[in-house]
């Protein structure tokens, strides 16, 4: 069944608003080859420890919406646990409390946290429940969205109403957010914590992952709210939203819509500016669609991204290109940009259980469009293809 209280908005799968978010996220545990769901409310990696000894624990979370950010990255070598928030609000401290403790095995726990106002301020309370008992955290905090940089700074940036209504201007709240590199300072943790790295050492590598990344998004159609029925923001045909955050907040400008190359320079000058990259130096790529984009404009964003990055002396070490962090079923793509070193390379490679993750990775990137013989172009006579005619028979 569909529903939608505006005949403009895009409807979506749903028994009931109620009861949407209960059994999405029930199908997304049944689905994943090894979690569970606590019903302190947290979504737990299911499985005995790998190594022979304790080791550090991630343990992430944040609005639902967005999947398959967090659980989709729960697995060995990434989050043990992640606690799911109403759809784009923040899990509230007893989750966190809950999960955390869960996850503990001694060696104590990082926070992977969004800066995002709620996001900031219940894992803070969260911490300190936890270290009155003894048990010993850390938090990385990402904040890498350029759109909203110039915006005060970036001790906690605003998010949408909690009541899942349409966003609000991206501007509205200090500092950058935090978007799609997340999953990129999940894996480096994950990763550093597998191979026995101490809390601090998690931690130091996991904040420079952050430190060192930036994104920017761009919405061709906003995202459809299932449990309200009505579409996040209005946008007009023919228009691009600039600067969209991932709850569904405008962007930070409404402009004509563009070529592919003009929207992808258009984001990584921004970025790249940002982040004060120069020639020579190399980066991970990751191409991120917001939830209602085809992975054919994916890669084609990514082409262009490749080509623009190539000519100016950037080299693109890994790459990632799909729907990773979404914003429901918004239409639009973001594009991050961190800066590689031999050891995030290494970090990035490690393997993992997650299901969300992809089991491989794009290298050193060389980009040059596909040559395809146009239908007009084919030769009109010579001999017959066998094989082809005969098929073209049997149809």
């Amino acid at each position: 069944m569909t529903g939608t209280s505006s005949p403009h908005a895009v409807p979506s799968f749903r028994n009931s608003p109620a009861g949407f978010l209960p059994e999405a996220l029930g199908g997304i545990v049944a689905a994943h080859p090894r979690a569970r769901w606590d019903e302190r409310g947290f979504i737990a990696y299911d499985a005995a420890p790998t190594g022979t000894k304790p080791q550090v624990t991630v343990v992430s979370g944040g609005g639902s919406g967005h999947e398959p950010l967090h659980a989709g990255f729960v697995g060995a070598g990434m989050l043990s646990a992640v606690c799911p928030g109403l759809i784009f609000t923040s899990p509230n401290a007893v989750q966190i409390t809950e999960a955390t403790r869960w996850a503990d095995q001694g060696e104590g726990v990082l926070h992977v946290v969004k800066n995002y106002t709620g996001d900031v301020m219940n894992f803070r309370v969260a911490r300190q429940t936890l270290a009155a008992e003894g048990v010993r955290t850390r938090e990385v905090r990402v904040a890498e969205d350029v759109a909203t940089e110039n915006t005060e700074n970036t001790e906690s940036a605003g998010t949408a109403d909690p009541s899942g209504a349409t966003g609000g201007a991206a501007s509205e709240g200090p500092g950058r957010r935090g978007t799609a590199a997340t999953i990129l300072v999940e894996k480096m943790a994950g990763a550093a914590a597998q191979r026995g790295d101490d809390l601090d050492r998690v931690a130091e590598i996991a904040q420079w992952v952050a430190d060192h990344s930036r994104s920017m998004a761009v919405a061709l159609a906003p995202g459809h709210l299932p449990t309200r029925g009505n579409n996040t923001f209005d946008l007009e045909p023919g228009c691009m939203e600039v600067g969209v955050g991932i709850h569904g907040e405008r962007g930070t400008s409404r402009e004509e819509a563009a070529p592919a190359a003009v929207v992808v320079e258009r984001l990584l000058e921004r970025i790249v500016s940002s982040l004060g990259l120069e020639r020579g130096e190399e980066v991970i790529c990751l191409v991120n669609g917001l939830g209602g984009t085809s992975s054919l404009e994916l890669h084609l964003l990514f082409g262009q991204a490749a080509g623009w990055l190539e000519r100016c002396g950037i080299v693109i070490r890994r790459s990632l290109v799909g729907n990773y962090v979404t914003a429901l079923t918004m239409a639009g793509a973001s594009i991050t940009l961190t800066r590689a070193t031999e050891e995030i390379i290494g970090l990035i490679d490690a393997p993992t259980t997650a299901p969300a993750w992809p089991g491989a990775l794009g290298r050193e990137a060389r980009y040059s469009p596909a040559l395809l013989c146009a239908e007009d172009a084919m030769p009109a006579d010579g001999p017959e293809n066998a094989w082809l005619g005969a098929f073209v028979r049997r149809v």
